[in-house]
């Protein structure tokens, strides 16, 4: 029988279609910050799924503020330059969430197109947003774009003073980079067009989103509801872990999970344990506007995620905090539940935790991940911080070498925590950052440089950094952009071998266990990211294009000579340059230097 609700969606809004824009020169604005997630909550069902049924190519994950960007973008791809009709340019704000995965999907295809390119000229990835009045305190990306294959600058914060947090605003200084900005707003070395690798396929995944505290209890508590049953033996009733415990202090919660179970296998099995998550988690998932979730209110509210096929074998696991100001990674025991903000890997082997934790990888994961509300905490997407991460090719003798440092990186910390219970992975972490920088550790840094044995700690990442980058082949001194570009190149050789049939398998017993030959063939053309070509835009016949043009040009370049920009040209000749340099001079927006050069 159709939903109810679903029905009356339809009905609320019929043939719904995408809004028309009236043509404009610019395009700017500042849409509504409404994450996907609350688009229901905020709109709607119903305006929800006309929206949807509006723009059937955008990503139901996409934020609203998405739609405003695909449709400035179709509008700025379209610009003719030599009939001055059509929008130029496009500058929206969006939250700094631009970066990550579900809205990269609409950036990414118009950045990518071939034919009709878009390119980003200015962004800032993560600024500050904080308007004291009406309470706001939230991070935001700024964006501008145009049509063609252009550089852009890009702005990041170097330094931020938070000052009165009642103020209006904040002081903000940055770093200016120019180059191709990527859709993960980012110049050097292209990490966004990094493809998967079906080498880590499958490995690397969320933990379960539960959808109801009621499911979570002490040890105590749970293993007394449990009395007279085998819910503990079977597994029903189990350890549990989340984002939080793996940083901080842990809560030493444990859960109940029915996944497998039919309502009334559940009920006339554990019956107390079932009574409890009745009272405590259905009447939230009565409420929920997903109907599978309504229906199986007694499992968790997105139970198969495949971290558990991942780990069922397994009597251990890597995991690290999805969201932390430190990425650590640390073996722990398979036999517990993690939640949605643990990211597991499905390794036993230790000797991907020192692979994992090293600069090389940190990184990486920098780099190609996003980050996180006003901590601005970098996060760890696993699809594009683990899957299309190249692992080096070691010897027998660099494995032995890793795993025993992953030993006793994994041992330090858990010793030093069990000694000192009150001491924290993120409190050794910031006293490791602070010995790095050279800064003076004193005070309550001092009692956890004393309990945590940091120093010791520090020597280990040495070790740790030093070992792979020998089994790369690279020098221990690399910068981290020498690391992405060459990281870069490392996933586009394993991406054309993967294509030929040669995988790396990280794990061919649980990945490959039939030990089949890869399929070559399978792939026509490899798809290795955005291409950085620089076609010539063509020579405007109207003066205004022209002058914006040169502008613009001037502006990507920092200075030039009349001869340099009239070759970004097709057509265009330094003759004709030449007196538009002179009149933005007059103007104020460019300024001459020695040489004959012009300057921004």
């Amino acid at each position: 029988m159709p939903d109810p609700q679903a029905r009356t969606q339809v009905w609320d809004y019929l043939k719904p279609r995408p809004a028309k824009w009236p043509e404009a020169t610019f395009i700017v604005g500042n849409p509504p910050f409404i994450g996907a997630s609350r688009m229901r909550d905020a709109l709607g069902d119903g305006y929800t799924e006309a929206l949807w049924r509006a723009y059937p190519k955008m990503p139901r994950s996409a934020d609203l503020v998405m739609f405003w960007w695909e449709k400035a973008a179709i509008a700025a791809r379209g610009y003719k330059p030599g009939k001055g009709k059509g929008t130029r340019r496009l500058g929206l704000i969006t939250t700094n969430s631009l970066r990550q995965t579900f809205n990269r999907a609409v950036l990414e295809p118009h950045l990518a197109d071939p034919k009709t390119p878009l390119s980003l000229i200015f962004a800032i990835p993560d600024h500050p947003w904080v308007d004291a009045g009406e309470g706001a305190a939230v991070r935001i990306a700024m964006t501008v774009a145009e049509g063609g294959r252009r550089e852009g600058r890009l702005f990041t914060v170097a330094t931020e003073d938070k000052g009165d947090e009642e103020a209006e605003g904040r002081r903000v200084e940055f770093n200016m980079d120019r180059g191709t900005i990527f859709a993960n707003l980012r110049t050097g070395a292209d990490v966004a067009g990094a493809v998967a690798l079906k080498a880590n396929e499958g490995l690397a995944n969320r933990g379960a989103f539960l959808i109801g505290m009621g499911f979570l209890g002490s040890e105590t508590e749970l293993k007394s509801l449990s009395t007279g049953t085998d819910a503990v033996e079977s597994g029903i009733v189990l350890p549990f872990v989340g984002g939080a415990d793996l940083v901080q202090r842990h809560r030493r919660h444990w859960i109940v999970d029915f996944w497998g179970l039919t309502v009334s296998e559940a009920r006339h099995k554990y019956p107390a344990l079932f009574q409890k998550v009745l009272d405590e988690v259905k009447p939230t998932r009565d409420e929920n506007n997903m109907k599978w979730r309504r229906d199986n209110w007694w499992v968790f509210g997105d139970p198969a995620r495949s971290f558990r096929a991942s780990t069922r074998d397994l009597s251990r696991m890597i995991v690290t905090s999805r969201t932390s100001k430190h990425r650590i990674f640390q073996m722990a025991d398979a036999r517990q539940i993690p939640e949605s903000e643990v990211v597991v890997v499905g390794l036993d082997d230790m000797l991907f935790v020192p692979l994992l934790s090293s600069k090389i990888h940190f990184s990486w994961s920098l780099a190609a991940g996003t980050r996180l509300g006003m901590g601005n905490d970098p996060r760890y997407n696993n699809s594009l911080c683990f899957d299309p991460f190249p692992f080096p090719e070691t010897t027998e003798a660099q494995k032995t070498h890793l795993r025993a440092l992953g030993e006793d990186l994994n041992a330090h910390r858990k010793a030093r925590q069990a000694e000192h219970p009150k001491l924290t992975l993120t409190g050794m972490y910031n006293v490791l950052e602070k010995l790095r920088a050279g800064e003076r550790i004193e005070g309550k840094d001092r009692e956890v440089y004393d309990q945590g044995l940091i120093g010791i700690l520090l020597d280990l990442h040495n070790q740790i950094d030093a070992a792979v980058a020998e089994a790369y082949g690279w020098p221990v001194t690399l910068t981290d952009d020498e690391i992405l570009q060459n990281l870069v190149t490392l996933n586009r050789t394993r991406a054309g071998e993967e294509a030929r049939g040669e995988i790396r398998w990280l794990r061919p017993d649980y990945q490959n266990p039939a030990g089949h030959a890869a399929a070559k063939g399978e792939q026509t053309e490899l798809d290795v990211g955005t291409a950085t070509a620089a076609a010539k835009t063509p020579w405007p016949t109207r003066l205004p294009d022209q002058i914006a043009a040169v502008r613009a040009t001037l502006q990507d370049m920092g200075e030039a000579t009349p001869e340099q920009i009239a070759r970004h040209f097709a057509r265009a000749r330094t003759a004709s340059v030449q007196p538009l340099l002179e009149s933005l001079t007059a103007l104020g927006q460019a300024r001459m230097i020695e040489g004959g050069r012009f300057a921004a």
